[in-house]
């Protein structure tokens, strides 16, 4: 899997955009901890979006109304956010199947 340099910008405008939205605490004990589901909420959020524009950008191109260009970077984008979310899936079940075989 290769990721683009469009789509690492992307990536790092999120996280920067992010963090820079997080609340400031005044001390590292008071800050609260990244909540894993909202993580997770977003990332499918976001890959689900991707995908809806590379859907939307074949329907334009199917009517006239879009560019073969627009339409082969929406797809290759939405593409990229695919196979990242399958990289993770493949990953978080790795994992789970590590802490199974743990002996108790």
């Amino acid at each position: 899997m290769s990721v683009d340099s469009v789509r690492a910008a992307e990536i790092y405008a999120q996280i920067a955009k992010a963090a820079a939205e997080a609340p400031r605490a005044e001390n590292a004990s008071a800050a609260q901890p990244p909540n894993f589901a909202e993580m997770v909420q977003t990332a499918v959020e976001t890959t689900t979006q991707s995908l809806q524009a590379g859907e939307a950008a074949a329907t334009d191109v199917a009517t006239g109304e879009a560019s073969l260009v627009d339409v082969v970077t929406a797809v290759s984008a939405a593409e990229v956010t695919l196979e990242t979310a399958i990289a993770v899936r493949n990953r978080v079940i790795e994992a789970y199947q590590e802490i199974l075989r743990m002996p108790i």
